[in-house]
Formats: structure tokens, sequence, C-alpha cells
């Protein structure tokens, strides 16, 4: 892996990284050229291989990235909550918050099952890491049940991932590739997941939980 010594050659290869979330997310690993995604970066295609040592480097680099950006989303979120109730939702809440965003998360490290299934299996394996580790101080504080933090982490990513590709991304599958656009989890669904996470962790409703039960009720009357 090169990496760059000035903070332009920062800006060079965070700007191909960033052409080849579009180019995989639109066109798909294989379909997917050094051209284009130096073309929509608007970099000489020589430039490419002082950071790059081949479009299969580059995609490794890009989950990892993904990854990376991801993670630090969801530790935010997770930061705000006071206790692990909150940091559940908080957490889920940044989590939808960047797929939205970057919608390609999804495509890449599907993708990446068969075109490097070290890099996706890595993916998964630093997310549940973090979250592991959460779950284990929650336990120990009493804050959530006995329950195995391990077995837990990855129940509960996977309940994520797929609430996230049933409202995220298939509202506006139907209009091009995945990472043209997205929409938001809607707010009840939100809350019923929250809330379903909630149980299966054993944890109290959050306080912000109730105050959104208690307003939608309000205007409901």
């Amino acid at each position: 892996m090169n990496q760059p010594r000035t903070k332009r050659g920062e800006q060079t290869k965070a700007k191909l990284l960033a052409a080849a979330e579009g180019v995989f997310a639109e066109q798909g690993y294989q379909a997917a050229s050094i051209a284009r995604i130096t073309e929509r970066a608007s970099v000489a295609q020589g430039t490419f291989y002082l950071y790059f040592e081949s479009k299969l480097d580059l995609f490794e680099q890009l989950v990892d990235d993904l990854n990376r950006r991801v993670r630090k989303a969801m530790s935010d979120g997770a930061a705000r909550g006071s206790n692990r109730a909150e940091a559940e939702r908080e957490g889920f809440r940044e989590f939808f918050a960047f797929t939205a965003e970057h919608p390609a998360l999804y495509r890449v490290v599907r993708e990446a099952e068969f075109v490097s299934p070290g890099a996706m299996r890595a993916h998964y394996e630093r997310i549940v890491e973090g979250y592991r580790e959460g779950l284990e101080r929650a336990r120990a504080a009493g804050e959530i049940g006995d329950v195995d933090p391990e077995v837990a982490a990855w129940a509960l990513m996977g309940v994520g991932e797929m609430i996230g590709m049933r409202y995220v991304l298939w509202p506006t599958g139907d209009d091009g590739a995945y990472g043209t656009g997205a929409t938001p989890v809607p707010d009840d669904v939100f809350d019923e997941m929250v809330a379903f996470v909630q149980r299966a962790l054993g944890t109290a409703p959050s306080r912000m939980t109730a105050a959104a039960t208690a307003a939608r009720t309000q205007e409901d009357s």
C-alpha cells in the first residue's frame, strides 16, 4: 500500500477513492475500469499507480475506507448515549445516515464476497469487534441482560444491515444502480427496530424512545 507523503497526495488519493465508490456502485467491479475511475476523479491515469497497485488493490482499500468511516459514524453516535439503550439507538441512527449518504457500501461489500473474500470478512469482523466490546462493558455494568456479546453483536449487525437494505436501498433501487440515491429509514420503522433491539438485549427503553412514543401518541389523540 502506497501512503501519500503530502497533503496534496492525501487529497488526490481521497478523490480516487470517492470516484471508485461511485463507479463500482454504478457499474460493478468487473465492468469498472481504472480509466473511468481516473476520469471521474479528474486525475491522470498514470497518477493512479502512485497510490494503488491495481484495480483490486483500489477495491480492497475502498472496502477498508468505507469500513473505517461507517465504524466512526456508529461510534460517534453511540457515544451520545448515556446508557446502552441510548447508545444502541444513536449508533443505529448514524449507521442509517451513513448508508443513506453512501449506499455504495452495500454493493461494494457484497461484491467483495466474490472479488476479495478476505476484505469482506475483515469488514464485518471489525464492526463486530467494536460492537462486542461495547456490549461486554454494558453487560458488566448491568445495562443489558445476560447475553453473549459475540453472538449478540453478529445478530444485531444483521438486523441493521437488512433494515437498511429494505428501507434505505430498495425504495430507490428501481431508479438505477445502488449508489445513485437512497431514502432515510421511516421514523416508525426506526423506533420499532430499536425497541426490538432493546428487548433482545434486555435493556429498558431509552428516554429518547419513550419521548418519541409519547409525542406520537399525543399527535394521534
